[in-house]
């Protein structure tokens, strides 16, 4: 009895650690997008002849009802916390994002745009 007790506490420790680890801060490099544009800004087809930045484009998606939505090696993944005041800043850029994802979600907690590489 005494091997089945260890063996059960050794599953439960290693099941608490797994769950743990599933809920950490990760960390992308990707793009603020909409749920409109997805991955890629047509804006010719999306916005009339108008011609304008992914920045504006974003905004103007998110003005007509679309959500914030980030780019990450062409998988789009949805935004938890619409309000967070940097994806309106960063709309359209590239940018490290920092917070849990859970399923295609993320919860965002920091965006900063990368440091520019030296020439």
């Amino acid at each position: 009895m005494r091997i089945t007790k260890t063996v059960f506490f050794s599953l439960l420790v290693l099941t608490f650690g797994v769950i743990t680890a599933a809920a950490a801060e990760h960390t992308w490099v990707g793009k603020i997008s909409d749920s409109t544009c997805g991955a890629n800004h047509l804006k010719g087809a999306e916005h009339g002849s108008r011609t304008m930045s992914d920045h504006d484009c974003v905004l103007a998606c998110i003005k007509n009802g679309g959500k914030f939505v980030f780019v990450y090696r062409g998988k789009v993944y949805n935004i938890e916390n619409q309000d967070f005041a940097a994806l309106t800043e960063h709309a359209g850029h590239t940018v490290r994002l920092k917070g849990d994802l859970q399923g295609d979600t993320i919860t965002v907690s920091d965006v900063v745009m990368p440091a520019k590489k030296k020439p």
